[in-house]
């Protein structure tokens, strides 16, 4: 078993952590950080996730593309976290490159490779605090406890957080609709294409609001990535869509 370490988060963090600001007077502010204490507190951040598991082949660091092609679908998608890297961002990430692998796809999310890899190669512990990452089969630490996704619950998870959006990520989803909201009106009306268009629409909102909302959503499997041509394909329901409750597969229906 390999960890696949949300390491963008962990490495943001602690280089924001170790800024410092230095006022020189007459609207002169320099920010600085101290790249030692940046590296050794990721190091020690790594060091404890490694000793929780013990027992593990490999280690394996995602980060964030500088581009985004989530932005192609929506330009105001993260709009508000325009904010430049932390100082030592990027000499952090090299320096850890001489200790683990890491991988950093055009155009992606560290969540989107992540998604891709464990999809791509079962077995393995994807590592992350996001909620994004119940989407992703298999098993998943989001640093309070070890959990497994079955393949239903990451097809349901995906359609609830389309409907309920995401505020910290720039999509609406469906107004007045949170996870819990969702929840319920799923698992009143099934878990299907079929519901998400008629919550949609209740709201006055159109099919293409519900399919940039779920394209925004949708956490990238290998299913959703072209490995030829390096790109997503962009997610888009079959019809009759839906998640069969206790079998774990999506459907494809003529009806």
């Amino acid at each position: 078993m390999k960890l696949l370490i949300d390491a963008d988060f962990i490495v943001y963090k602690n280089c924001a952590a170790t800024e410092n600001e230095l006022d020189f007077g007459n609207d002169v502010i320099v920010v600085t950080s101290n790249f030692s204490d940046a590296y050794t507190a990721t190091t020690r951040e790594l060091t404890r996730i490694k000793n929780k598991f013990g027992s593990f082949s490999d280690v394996i660091l995602f980060f964030s593309d500088s581009k985004n092609f989530r932005k192609e679908i929506l330009p105001e998608y993260k709009g508000h976290r325009n904010r430049k890297k932390p100082c030592g961002y990027k000499r952090v990430i090299n320096a850890l490159r001489e200790e683990y692998k890491v991988i950093i796809k055009p155009t992606l999310e560290a969540d989107d490779s992540m998604g891709i890899y464990a999809t791509k190669y079962p077995g393995n512990c994807i590592v992350s605090p996001d909620k994004d990452m119940r989407q992703i089969p298999g098993q998943l630490y989001n640093f309070d406890e070890v959990f497994t996704v079955s393949k239903e619950e990451g097809a349901k998870w995906h359609l609830i957080q389309t409907c309920s959006g995401d505020q910290t990520d720039g999509y609406s989803g469906i107004p007045g609709i949170g996870v819990k909201r969702a929840e319920a009106l799923f698992e009143e009306h099934g878990y299907s294409w079929k519901t998400v268009l008629k919550a949609f629409a209740d709201k006055g909102l159109t099919e293409e609001d519900a399919l940039t909302n779920a394209r925004l959503a949708r956490i990238l499997t290998t299913d959703d990535y072209d490995f030829k041509k390096r790109e997503p394909i962009l997610w888009t329901p079959a019809t009759g869509y839906r998640i069969d409750v206790g079998t774990g597969s999506k459907v494809k229906s003529t009806a």
